[in-house]
Order: structure tokens, then C-alpha cells, then sequence
């Protein structure tokens, strides 16, 4: 594919990009997210409808894009919760996430409709808080009690997936997978060391000199540390989005200079443009061929995400969250998107994975990115915010 053939992909995406902020303001009160837009934008000027671009132009943008959505995702993580209620809590719920989708993958498999059983149980348990971290800042939903168990839960519907995928469906054996994920966690823990050189007095005074001028270096230590963990998972046969998470997690505590600064800039640098593209591709790719030929297939996978990664949090957390706050959970923890892409990736390439299981359990993610966010924001937006001076101690952070 020739360079101005991919500029010209670029340029189409990007437009998509700068329109989805104003259509998604104009559609205010169908509370449709941009995420929502960018999806539908990437189908409309995909192959299959417009034919304006194709994913395979913007594949290494949105691939970094990718990358971005889960360094941030593990960024905004507070490890301290783990040792909190909200830690355990967000484990339990995986866990009998875990169970369930076992069993009901299992009964698909007999039954014939499923050939690739890691894939699609591992499919079910998966929680985009990367996806869903955009949503939730835009609408104040991070604070209070909502935001600390979210948090985790989140978290950990996508560290354990794709610590799953590492295991049981990396090329070289389940052994090998479980060595790669432990040596990649040793290294990424070795790199939280690098930005203590920064502590020697004369590599501190040029650090801090080049932090916020031309040079900008605190930046480009984040950027080069991204992409170091994303050639290394890639390189050890680990999924990219894994190298990006543990990236994530190491800036958020041991990133050098002005935090809030480079949270600023990570933010400008990949919401601003990386990660819509990530998105737009993300539609441009959808097989609506495959779901037209068997949509019960699309409907089924959207409602077992609903009930297998769902409603284990509208029930566990019963006693930490009133009756809509749980209904809010069970909408935004069921919601994914990039590891279902991820998944039925790795499904077709093993050829395990039927096309249109692939095609549906996609589809199926985008569903849930398009409708079950806007209701956890609808619901919300239906309770008034009690005013500063009313609010409990226990919901500020």
C-alpha cells in the first residue's frame, strides 16, 4: 500500500475525528457518546458502506491508538485499591464472571455454535475501561463512590483477560505464555527504575529545564517507555495491550517532574488523535457481511454480556451501592470493545474461531460501547447531584 494511499485514509479518518464532538453535541439528548460516533463514522467510510478508506491504511495509527487507550486506562489506576473492599470485590465479581461464562460457553460448544472455547469465555469476562474512561470523565462520573469501584473493576476485567490470552492462547504453549507474563511484568517493574536516574542532580536539572520546553522530555521518556512495552509483548508473543497497561501503571506512580502536567499531555497527545483513530478503525473493520448472514448470533453474544460480566456486579456490590449505582455497574463493567477485537483475532488466526462467532462477538462490543454507557450516563443524569456542602465526606476522593 503506497504512502499517499494511506494519507489520504489518515486524512478521511481525521475528519471523522473532528466531527464526531459536534455531532455528538448535536445528539446531546440521546446521550450518544463520541466513542458511539467514531464507531459508526469508521462503518460509514469503511469498505462495506462508502469505501472511502480502509483499516489496513491506518493499522499502525490505531494499533498506537490502542496502546494509548490502555496506557491510560492503567494509568488512571490506583494499585491502593487492591487493598481496599473495592479491590476484592472487583476479583469476586471476575471471578463469578469466570464460572459463568465457562458454563455457558461450554453449552454453546456442545450444543455446536462454538468451536474456540478459550476465546469466547475469555470474551465474556472482559470489562473496556479504557473505553470507558473518556465516558466517564466527560460526565463527572470518576468521583464518589461509583468511580472507586468501577476503578478496579475495570481493571481487573482487563488485566486477568488478557493475562488469559497470554496463557492459554499464546503460540508457544501455556508454559512458555505463563513464563513471557511474568518475565514481561519482571521487566516493566524494572523500568518503574528508570525515571529515578532523574534524581542525579545534573540529568534532574536538564529534566526539569526540558520538561515543559521544545524538548519535552518527560514526554518522550512516556512515549519511548510505551512502545519499548509494546515491541516487548509483541516480541515475547503477549498481546500488545499488555505492554500498554503495565506502561500505564508504572507512570501513574513513578512518572518523573509535573504528574498533572503529563496526564495533560498524554491526554492531548492520545485523545487528540491516536486513539479516535483506534476507534474509526475499529468500524471500518466490523464484518457486516458476516452479521447480516446470522444476527441471533450478534444478540446472543450481546446479551450474555450483559449477564455473564454484568449482573454479577448489580449483585455483589449490594451492600456498597444503592439500587441505580448498581445498575450503573452492571451496564459499564459489561461494556467492551478492544479485547473482543483482540480475541476474535487471535481465534481466526489459530482457526479455531468461526468467522461469523468472530464477526457477532465484535459486533457485540461495539453494541455494547454504543448503548450501555449512554444508559449508565442516562441513569446518572436522572438523579440530582447534591450540592457541595451536602455531599458526604465518604464520596470525595
Amino acid at each position: 500500500m503506497d504512502v499517499e494511499t494511506e494519507l489520504q485514509a489518515l486524512l478521511v479518518v481525521s475528519v471523522v475525528s473532528f466531527a464526531a464532538p459536534f455531532i455528538s453535541a448535536f445528539l446531546a439528548r440521546l446521550l450518544v457518546p463520541q466513542v458511539v460516533v467514531l464507531i459508526a463514522g469508521g462503518v460509514l467510510i469503511g469498505p462495506q458502506v462508502g469505501g472511502l478508506a480502509q483499516a489496513e491504511s491506518v493499522e499502525l495509527v490505531a494499533n498506537v491508538g490502542l496502546g494509548f487507550l490502555f496506557l491510560l486506562a492503567g494509568y488512571e489506576l490506583e494499585l491502593d485499591h487492591f487493598r481496599e473492599r473495592s479491590g476484592r470485590l472487583a476479583i469476586a465479581g471476575w471471578t463469578v464472571s469466570a464460572v459463568l461464562s465457562i458454563g455457558v460457553t461450554g453449552a454453546l460448544s456442545a450444543a455446536g455454535l462454538v468451536n474456540a472455547f478459550v476465546p469466547v469465555a475469555l470474551a465474556l469476562t472482559t470489562t473496556a475501561l479504557g473505553t470507558l474512561l473518556p465516558i466517564l470523565r466527560d460526565n463527572d462520573m470518576l468521583d464518589g463512590p461509583l468511580g472507586r469501584f468501577i476503578m478496579p473493576a475495570g481493571a481487573v476485567g482487563e488485566f486477568l483477560p488478557i493475562a488469559g490470552i497470554a496463557i492459554f492462547l499464546g503460540s508457544q504453549g501455556r508454559l512458555v505464555g505463563l513464563i513471557s507474563l511474568v518475565a514481561m511484568c519482571a521487566v516493566a517493574l524494572g523500568l518503574a527504575w528508570l525515571p529515578r536516574l532523574g534524581r542525579l542532580p545534573r540529568i534532574e536539572a536538564i529534566s526539569r529545564e526540558g520538561e515543559h520546553a521544545t524538548s519535552q522530555i518527560t514526554l518522550r521518556l512516556t512515549l519511548m517507555l510505551l512502545f519499548g512495552l509494546l515491541v516487548l509483548a509483541s516480541d515475547v508473543g503477549l498481546d500488545v495491550v499488555l505492554g500498554a497497561f503495565l506502561a500505564g501503571v508504572i507512570l501513574r506512580h513513578w512518572a518523573p517532574g509535573d504528574v498533572a502536567a503529563l496526564e495533560e499531555k498524554l491526554d492531548a497527545v492520545g485523545y487528540g488523535f491516536f486513539i479516535p483513530v483506534f476507534f474509526v478503525s475499529s468500524g471500518m473493520s466490523l464484518d457486516l457481511a458476516s452479521i447480516r448472514e446470522a444476527p441471533l448470533r450478534l444478540v446472543a453474544f450481546f446479551v450474555l454480556l450483559l449477564a455473564v460480566r454484568g449482573l454479577p456486579s448489580f449483585v455483589l456490590y449490594r451492600r456498597d451501592l444503592d439500587v441505580r449505582q448498581r445498575a450503573q455497574m452492571m451496564l459499564l463493567t459489561a461494556t467492551s470493545l478492544p479485547l473482543l477485537v483482540a480475541l476474535a483475532t487471535v481465534g481466526l488466526d489459530t482457526g479455531h474461531m468461526l468467522p461469523e462467532n468472530a464477526a457477532a462477538l465484535i459486533g457485540a462490543g461495539v453494541l455494547s460501547v454504543m448503548f450501555f454507557p449512554g444508559l449508565a450516563v442516562a441513569l446518572d443524569r436522572s438523579t440530582p447531584r447534591p450540592h457541595r456542602g451536602d455531599e458526604e465526606p465518604s464520596d470525595r476522593r
